[in-house]
């Protein structure tokens, strides 16, 4: 539910100044935060849901491994860099510190431990790296990269896949720990 208020708080922000609902959902979807929050919100309401394919525990922790990513960047790099109006307060807190809190919650209360293999964190790395070049492409359309460190116009190009390649390589150790734990988990429970 955080997910999809945040997004929402976020939206009505936007369009209660001067923008129009187009721009404002086409603005929403260029943050890495935004689409996150959004699979969040799907996958989560697939599980309330019932959805089988949702409760995948795979599914769930790449689901936690990105939103957590959302809050470490934020909190690490991007915190302060811009001032907020009260909704877009509420908003950011939701998505970058609510969300990742109960995610985090919801997975290691409600998911299954012990299934999650070594190679899962590179399948999940898919979709950072799709957002990148999704990213980039949008950038070199319309001039607006949406977070510093991937700003091809400001810090090149070279820096930005440096950059890109740091993160998608923090991801990727950040998953394998995730995996880790969860065996450690599923063997504890079973001790």
């Amino acid at each position: 539910m955080t997910g999809w208020a945040g997004i929402a708080i976020h939206f009505n922000a936007l369009v209660s100044g001067p923008m129009s609902w187009p721009l404002a959902v086409w603005t929403l979807i260029g943050y890495f935060t935004i689409t996150t929050n959004l699979l969040v919100a799907i996958v989560l309401t697939g599980v309330a849901l019932g959805v089988a394919a949702f409760k995948s525990p795979s599914l769930l922790a790449g689901t936690l491994l990105s939103i957590l990513l959302v809050g470490i960047v934020y909190a690490l790099l991007l915190r302060g860099l811009r001032e907020l109006t009260a909704g877009s307060e509420l908003a950011n807190i939701l998505l970058h510190q609510a969300t990742p809190l109960m995610v985090t919650a919801f997975w290691l209360v409600f998911v299954g431990k012990g299934v999650l293999r070594w190679r899962d964190p590179l399948l999940w790395a898919l979709y950072p790296l799709g957002y990148f070049l999704y990213a980039l492409a949008r950038g070199a359309v319309d001039g607006h990269y949406p977070y510093p460190f991937i700003n091809v116009a400001e810090i090149g190009l070279p820096r930005t896949r440096e950059d890109a390649g740091m993160i998608a390589a923090a991801f990727v150790l950040a998953g394998e720990a995730l995996i880790w734990f969860d065996h450690w988990l599923a063997a504890r429970a079973k001790a």
